[in-house]
């Protein structure tokens, strides 16, 4: 943006040692102690139940990861479903809304390393079956609602083959949150020999054979079954014959199908030379709760048997589950109430990318996310050092982009060009141009070392924003000059950025931009160039003339290590001389150093400060003290002047209100 001046702080503090300082002044303030906010999350955290990554069986023997480090499609017609579905290469498929298969009962063929999943709690497949043919392998299937190929009059489906799912000789295979009803035959068909499946959190409801394994001699399936409700069915619930090892856990039938059939009217069955563990489930008046051929091994402990009747067989050693995986088991009382509320589809249940469990860089997932993308896609990044750029394009809105440490410290992108080798918007390490982007728990750092290389161009940024509804919780920007610029496509588009609970640092014109942008309990730390009488300006506002809201700052604190007297709190950018960009600050209840100059404000490239709209109001500290040069908000206009206002816009956009 702005040349740098010739002198240059001559020393940069340690991040542990600035994080430190930074976290203990957030605690001061009462901004909320992170560690405390952490800890709620996690309480929460096993409330939604549900998880990424497969569990049980599935897990076993390399995992099941289904289309992770393929591209993500979104489909909402049969055509393109079968397409995806049936491709060689890798797939995330989303199913937005119902897709009806015709002709009536057919098959969408499933290839290797594919995930389909709903959209939301929107996703169905009509009328049609997910086939898996012999030797398809890693597929995971969640979020959906398969229904409705029931023919009239064929309770027994004697007479068609239309299952929701049906799997000869497969691996690898992750059932999830589905909800399965109204069928042809059945429900869920694993047959052959398949292997290490996991069946976790669906609903098997109206129909007669919910859920049959085996249709093999050989006993070599390996299966987990949790947290699944089968309601309104009848029988195989499931039916496992010559299973090397079934583990069934906090399962609920309930409202089972009470037609007087005294024998094939079931829970769980254990056939041929199946070894069943089951523990933890609720059985509410089912008829033949568990049963096991005399061939089979049935070991059951910790269940509830309420209004049931007839067979509770036991008997055997089976297995012992806890030698194959771990697994968290719920008390069998709670199993009713847990597993209605959070089996089936949910709405929050999306498509999350991990780097570099799925995609080795944070730009292979933000490339893999579809254009046009109409739900939020997660791109959780493990902890590490990313040294690379990223561009999210305006073609990919509503990202979350979200770093899975313990701080934010934890999970760094970082890079480090100066703007004299790609211009200002070349320099930044991470570019956001799509609206409705949220990034958390993350550093964005531009380490190039201005104090070491003379160059023209020593801008460096860190982050760069064009997009719309852009919001950054418990986020840090490193750098010096130009650290983090909020801007707009042009002039007279307003773009907005929330910042909350976040860390900024850096020396001249260091939060700049013409997006309406608040930054809440956050700490912004003016580092020292070495100067005695001016190390630099916090921000550099090029507001549209148009656009009432620059920057507000609030509720936060800055810090600084400069001499007293030595940093301005902004001065006014009129990019290439642009009359119309008259910057707009307010910096109010917010705690100021004595680095602050009494005279804060100050002109640049022949525009005067005081045809800008800057102001103060409410602040504290050593840096606060007022001055004849230091305009002060009227307390009617501090009203108007609000979060709420900066940010709500003509569609009424409030991110503040989630917490």
């Amino acid at each position: 943006m702005t040349q740098h001046l010739d002198s240059k702080r001559l020393h940069r503090p340690g991040y542990g040692t600035v994080l430190a300082a930074v976290l203990g002044l957030v605690a001061a303030l009462s901004l909320g102690v992170i560690g405390q906010a952490r800890a709620v999350a996690a309480e929460k955290a096993p409330a939604d139940r549900w998880s990424d990554r497969a569990h049980g069986f599935a897990s076993l023997a390399g995992g099941t990861t289904g289309g992770a480090g393929g591209k993500v499609v979104t489909v909402t017609d049969q055509a393109s479903l079968a397409a995806y579905a049936g491709a060689e290469e890798p797939y995330v498929i989303r199913v937005s809304g119902a897709i009806a298969v015709e002709p009536f009962g057919s098959d969408i063929v499933v290839t290797s390393n594919k995930t389909i999943i709903g959209v939301g709690d929107t996703g169905e497949i009509v009328h049609g079956e997910l086939h898996l043919n012999p030797g398809t392998h890693n597929v995971i299937i969640r979020n959906l609602t398969i229904r409705d190929s029931y023919v009239e009059g064929d309770w027994d489906g004697k007479t068609t083959d239309f299952d929701a799912i049906q799997m000869d000789t497969v691996d690898h295979v992750w059932i999830d949150h589905n909800r399965f009803t109204h069928m042809g035959d059945g429900l869920l068909d694993i047959r052959k020999d398949s292997r290490y499946i996991t069946v976790s959190y669906n609903r098997f409801t109206n129909h007669n054979k919910a859920f049959g394994i085996g249709w093999t001699t050989n006993v070599l399936t390996e299966m987990t079954i949790d947290h699944n409700w089968f309601r309104g069915t009848k029988q195989r619930n499931p039916s496992a014959d010559n299973l090397a090892y079934a583990h069934l856990y906090n399962n609920y039938l309930s409202s089972q199908v009470a037609d007087g059939d005294p024998v094939w009217t079931y829970g769980n069955w254990a056939r041929g030379r199946t070894k069943m563990v089951i523990e933890n489930s609720y059985y509410d008046g089912v008829q033949h709760p568990y049963q096991a051929d005399a061939t089979a091994e049935l070991v059951q402990r910790g269940s509830i048997l309420k209004n049931t009747s007839g067979r509770t067989d036991v008997w055997g050693t089976a297995f012992d589950p806890r030698s194959f995986y771990a697994y968290r088991l719920d008390p069998a009382a709670a199993v009713p109430s847990l597993v209605s509320r959070f089996s089936g589809p949910q709405q929050r249940i999306g498509v999350t990318l991990h780097v570099p469990g799925d995609y080795p860089t944070v730009q292979a997932a933000v490339d893999a996310v579809p254009d046009g993308n109409a739900v939020p896609v997660t791109i959780a990044v493990a902890p590490g050092t990313y040294r690379a750029k990223v561009y999210i394009p305006a073609t990919k809105p509503r990202i979350v982009l979200q770093g899975t440490g313990h701080d934010r410290s934890d999970t760094v992108i970082v890079y480090d060009t100066p703007a004299e080798y790609g211009g200002s918007t070349g320099s930044a390490t991470v570019r956001i141009a799509a609206n409705d982007v949220t990034a958390r728990h993350l550093t964005f750092s531009n380490d190039f070392d201005e104090a070491a290389v003379e160059l023209k161009g020593e801008q460096a940024l860190a982050m760069k924003t064009t997009g719309d509804r852009i919001v950054f919780e418990d986020t840090a920007f490193l750098g010096n000059q130009d650290t983090l610029m909020t801007d707009s496509p042009k002039l007279d588009v307003i773009s907005r950025v929330f910042i909350r609970d976040s860390y900024i640092e850096g020396d001249v014109d260091f939060i700049y931009g013409r997006a309406t942008t608040v930054i809440e309990r956050s700490v912004i730390r003016a580092l020292s160039r070495g100067s005695d009488s001016n190390n630099g300006y916090i921000t550099a506002a090029s507001t549209w003339t148009g656009n009432p809201y620059g920057f507000l700052i609030t509720r936060s604190k800055v810090v600084s290590d400069a001499p007293d007297q030595s940093f301005h709190l902004g001065r006014p950018w009129h990019p290439g001389g642009e009359p119309a960009a008259v910057a707009q600050v307010l910096i109010r209840d917010t705690e100021l150093p004595a680095a602050v100059k009494s005279s804060p404000w100050t002109d640049m490239s022949g525009f005067s400060w005081k045809d800008a709209r800057f102001a103060e109001y409410r602040n504290s500290g050593p840096g606060a003290a007022p001055s004849a040069d230091r305009p002060q908000l009227g307390a009617a206009d501090a009203r108007t002047y609000t979060v709420a206002n900066y940010l709500k816009g003509a569609d009424g956009w409030a991110p503040q209100a989630r917490h």
